[in-house]
């Protein structure tokens, strides 16, 4: 399926609510990169899986599967040189929780759910390295009691610590230094305890300035006496990070020792994510497992658009037993629109694996493309008008179509001259259905509702229009194309019979009687009106304007002038029962509409009596030939008149 197809039938909105129900960014992941397949079992089974899912969560709606939080992340990293951090480890942690109650979960699921409860079985516990990361990380750190070595090296650094609080303390509290303080607090630069002296009492306490105040006024100062002290206590401390770099080291190492196993429980995850995220989509519109199958066969009960939900109509189709194209005829915003797409879009649904929202019984045929023109389709940057745009994009059908494509057409020949229009599209429709597509096609041209009539593999269908509220009831009827409803909803709105009759006559051909039914005195008189003699006919214009309105006359060798361009040309011939003359305009005879002529210099002014036209009209090689067979015969001679 190309991308176009995709975005028109607005699919990549059905994936955004779609993922919407999934619980990891993975699970999303995946569900936006969604593809349909063409491979009939595989897509059994994708809607099986579903059916089951929803059995699940229909006894119990709340599935342990787990956010990952990155775990993805984490494997995908394991080997680059760097121990995992105690926050990762705790996600593997919580990661490894979630599987164990996901088996749990599982178990009382296998005659409810076989196929989705199996999966469940390619996840292994890992029991030793979930108790391992547990006994090892608390929160958030590496605990005291991961080894031995970390204990004892924790408790000198704890002893070591209480002692040197209490030297300082008394420091601060020492009558001897009592006066020099700025202001009895303890304070840390550089992760060494400092004293605040005030900067005139410097040279009153031995020790290392390691910063000032802003102002400088206040030194911190670190005293002599708890130099030593201060200096075992980061030794203890870099005992500390070495040994928690080897408990980290350890455990990254327990990991990367279960990787397989932990790779296949993460994608078996995604899978339970992205699997439960369909079946909970399924059941926002209560949606249903199509019957699929590959004989082009399309049977949808009760469909709607997932997109309008249930205030949509119900869509009721069936195509593919005695018909494998439907022609759509309707009015504006009838929904005729909105039916192609919505086939189109169950369809591709369908071939995701994704069950749609109709009735039970619904089945769907599988194609390896659905190619479509709906929409303007008008492009800016390439400069093409509507109708070019319409036109290259089904160039491009007519190319890619074959017995496994699903071809959907919108107000096909539209944009162009009604009568080429209507010719251009049943002549399209035509050659896609001899190419074995499967075809669903909007239009407005009554021709091609008579040309689905006839031709063999056709069906007429229309949107049903109710005359009495002027309003589309969106309800498709298949096997009848739609009666104009422009004339029917003209006399609802109050125009003439008389002026109706009229205009179905010109655009049938034949006669129509068009009734008023009950209307008031008032409203008659007042529509009266619309029929009223014409004030020109009251007052002998009429004939006047008949005398305007006939053929202008020219004769053989009038200088005329051809409109809009103003080109001069001789009237060679004409008129004929259309009215066009034949004109001769720089050596090349065109037929011309009289409308167009205007007398430039008679003939009569440019030319005597007995003037030969054949000089101005015919070749010299073909008056030389035509003066020679008029003395003798010649075999083999001919001369060649120009139409």
């Amino acid at each position: 399926m190309n991308e176009k197809t995709i975005q028109i039938l607005e699919f990549n909105t059905v994936k955004e609510e779609l993922m919407g129900f999934a619980l990891t960014e993975e699970g999303k992941k995946e569900l936006w990169n969604l593809l349909p397949s063409t491979n009939i079992r595989q897509i059994q089974m994708l809607l099986d899986e579903v059916t089951e899912a929803i059995r699940i969560l229909d006894k119990s709606a709340s599935v342990p599967i787990h956010a990952l939080d990155g775990v993805e992340t984490i494997m995908m990293n394991l080997n680059i040189g760097v121990p995992l951090r105690p926050d990762q480890l705790t996600g593997i942690y919580y990661f490894l929780d979630a599987c164990k109650k996901l088996k749990k979960y599982m178990e009382d699921k296998q005659w409810l759910a076989p196929r989705v409860s199996s999966y469940v079985y390619s996840i292994e516990e890992i029991p030793d390295l979930r108790e391992e990361i547990n006994r090892c990380i608390q929160n958030g750190r590496v605990d005291d009691y991961a080894s031995k070595e970390l204990v004892r090296i924790r408790k000198q650094l704890g002893i070591q610590e209480d002692r040197l609080k209490d030297k300082i303390q008394s420091i601060v509290k020492s009558a001897k230094y009592k006066s020099f303080l700025q202001e009895s607090i303890v304070s840390q630069r550089n992760g060494r305890y400092v004293i605040p002296i005030k900067k005139e009492f410097r040279g009153k306490m031995k020790g290392a300035v390691l910063d000032s105040s802003a102002s400088g006024s206040t030194l911190y100062i670190e005293p002599e006496e708890l130099s030593k002290q201060q200096d075992q206590l980061l030794l203890y401390k870099l005992e500390e990070d070495r040994e928690v770099e080897n408990v980290l080291w350890s455990l990254t190492g327990l990991v990367q020792a279960y990787e397989p196993q932990l790779t296949l429980a993460v994608e078996t995850m995604i899978h339970y994510d992205v699997l439960f995220a369909k079946a909970k989509y399924s059941r926002s519109y209560d949606g249903v497992k199509a019957l699929v199958n590959e004989d082009h066969r399309i049977h949808l009960i009760n469909a709607i658009h997932p997109l309008l939900g249930k205030q949509a109509v119900p869509l009721s189709i069936t195509m593919g037993e005695g018909f494998h194209a439907l022609v759509i005829t309707g009015p504006n915003t009838g929904g005729k629109t909105v039916t192609i797409k919505t086939v189109g879009l169950l369809t591709l649904m369908t071939q995701c694996g994704l069950h749609i929202p109709a009735a039970e019984g619904s089945e769907i045929s599988l194609y390896q493309q659905i190619l479509l023109d709906i929409g303007d389709g008008q492009s800016l940057q390439q400069n093409l008008s509507t109708f070019s745009s319409h036109i290259k994009n089904i160039i491009d059908i007519l190319q890619d179509t074959n017995d496994h494509s699903l071809v959907l057409l919108d107000e096909l020949g539209s944009g162009t001259d009604p009568l080429e229009g209507m010719g251009l599209a049943t002549a399209i429709l035509d050659q896609l259905y001899e190419k074995g597509a499967t075809i669903l096609a909007t239009t407005h041209y009554s021709e091609i509702k008579h040309f689905a009539e006839k031709h063999e593999g056709f069906m007429n269908g229309s949107m049903e229009f109710n005359i009495d509220t002027l309003q589309p009831t969106y309800k498709l009827i298949v096997g009848e194309g739609g009666e104009s409803q422009a004339f029917s909803i003209a006399l609802k709105l109050g125009m003439h019979p008389d002026i109706i009759e009229k205009a179905h006559e010109i655009t049938y051909r034949e006669k129509k009687t068009y009734s008023l039914g009950e209307v008031d005195d008032h409203l008659r008189k007042e529509m009266e009106k619309q029929v009223i003699v014409n004030k020109y006919k009251k007052r002998g214009y009429r004939k006047a304007l008949n005398e305007n309105r006939s053929i202008k006359t020219f004769v053989r060798g009038d200088n005329v002038t051809i409109s809009p361009d103003g080109e001069f040309g001789i009237v060679y011939e004409g008129p004929d029962d259309t009215g066009k003359y034949t004109v001769q305009i720089k050596g090349e005879k065109r037929n011309v509409n009289h409308k167009r002529l205007g007398l430039y210099v008679s003939a009569k002014d440019l030319y005597p009596d007995e003037y030969d036209f054949d000089i101005i009209f015919n070749s010299k090689e073909n008056r030389k030939k035509d003066k020679i067979m008029g003395k003798r015969f010649v075999k083999g001679l001919t001369i060649d008149h120009e139409n």
